[in-house]
């Protein structure tokens, strides 16, 4: 690897995806090295999260607050891929690409002409990660807000008696996102031994399955059909249990065995707590949560937060304070996993969280405005003069240079 490029400096991915989902797995491949090529439609003004504004942002940026979640280090290409001198011009770059990383709507890549089996056949060794939401073969679109309801998410979210509610992020996108890097990263593996490329499909809806876990299991084993419990865990009691300290603060305490919870009395003061027979086990707390519930949190309210934090850390007694987001972002811990602009503001959060000798923390640049670099790819990568730009840009069919 060469110093300060990055794993993937010599992968080059063309991406036709957008939202949350395909993007996500385009701005981890900038961040390892790749060069990454967003292609985007003139017609619609590009990826639609550029318009998902909140109030203060200015109507007329075209790099939103939510674009800036997943589209640094990428090269902005704005061309219609309708036209079928474009598609030429696009097969020509797919001929030097390594992936291709897509979100259409199933059987909207056959009439753009940019599926699969087209454009294998232009680069056999060409890897072409698909994200859909219910499989390559079912005709609908999917939306992360209805796969967080079809997959039983919204429905285990929310308190115990309340309505199902949905998760504050795009879970399921995030899930599928991360599905297809790892296929991705096996489908490169792959390719070094049998010099293949593959096509890889990755649903929203078999990501989100899969996710379910132990509440998949709970079900399929025990037959206990999981219900909504608000932050309690089925299995385990105190987990997830969020508890008030004497300042009005608020603290989570996810006790995993029955050493952590005799600690977690010893420090608040109540050690016959973890001798009596209602308590004294795992299975006998989930018996009987809230009544022992009720009495923690009688007893953690008369500690401040960080004193009881701090004890409960010393003991090794999992628990931590609940954050909102501009605590969690401010951690000293996380300042590593935010993306910096030129000023060394910090604008966005890295794909890759994991560390290593081929996880350098590389220099990428911030997300790209609509089309900025459509007429520099095309001389680079599909030879174009400055004369034949002008003449596609004229009709359209391409955005004419920042």
């Amino acid at each position: 690897m060469d110093a300060g490029k990055g794993l993937f400096h010599d992968l080059l991915v063309v991406e036709f995806a957008s939202v949350l989902a395909g993007p996500s797995v385009g701005q981890f491949f900038a961040e390892m090295g790749a060069e990454v090529l967003k292609i985007e439609s003139p017609k619609t003004q590009g990826d639609v999260t550029r318009r998902w504004k909140l109030p203060p942002e200015n109507p007329a940026d075209t790099v939103s607050a939510y674009f800036a979640s997943a589209n640094w280090g990428k090269k902005s290409v704005c061309l219609d891929l309708a036209d079928k001198r474009v598609q030429t011009l696009v097969y020509g770059i797919i001929e030097k690409a390594d992936i291709v990383l897509a979100s259409f709507k199933p059987g909207d890549a056959e009439k753009l002409k940019m599926d699969y089996a087209t454009l294998a056949r232009i680069n056999p060794r060409l890897l072409y990660g698909h994200i859909t939401g219910y499989g390559s073969d079912v005709a609908r679109a999917g939306y992360d807000a209805v796969l967080q309801a079809e997959a039983g998410f919204m429905f285990l979210n929310g308190e115990k008696d309340g309505p199902p509610v949905k998760m504050p992020v795009a879970l399921i996108d995030l899930l599928a996102a991360h599905q297809l890097k790892e296929g991705l990263l096996a489908g490169l593996y792959r390719r070094e031994k049998k010099g293949q490329g593959q096509y890889l499909a990755v649903s929203l809806l078999k990501s989100a399955i899969a996710s379910l876990a132990n509440q998949a299991t709970n079900y399929l084993v025990a037959g206990v059909a999981p219900e909504r419990m608000g932050s309690e865990h089925p299995n385990i009691v105190p987990y997830g249990t969020i508890f008030r300290t004497a300042d009005g603060k608020e603290i989570v305490l996810a006790v995993g065995d029955d050493r952590q919870f005799q600690a977690l009395c010893r420090i608040l003061g109540e050690p016959g707590l973890a001798e009596d027979t209602a308590y004294k086990t795992n299975g006998q707390r989930v018996l009987h949560r809230e009544s022992l519930n009720q009495r923690l949190q009688a007893l953690v309210a008369g500690f401040p937060q960080n004193e009881l934090l701090q004890a409960l850390m010393k003991h090794h007694v999992p628990a931590g304070a609940v954050h909102n987001v501009p605590q969690a972002l401010a951690q000293p811990l996380v300042q590593p996993q935010l993306l910096r602009n030129e000023d060394a503001k910090p604008l966005g959060v890295r794909q890759i969280a994991f560390s290593g000798p081929f996880s350098e923390t590389l220099d990428i640049p911030s997300p790209p405005l609509l089309g900025q670099h459509t007429w520099q790819v095309l001389r680079e990568k599909a030879g174009l003069t400055t004369v034949e730009l002008q003449e596609l840009a004229q009709k359209g069919l391409i955005f004419p240079p920042l």
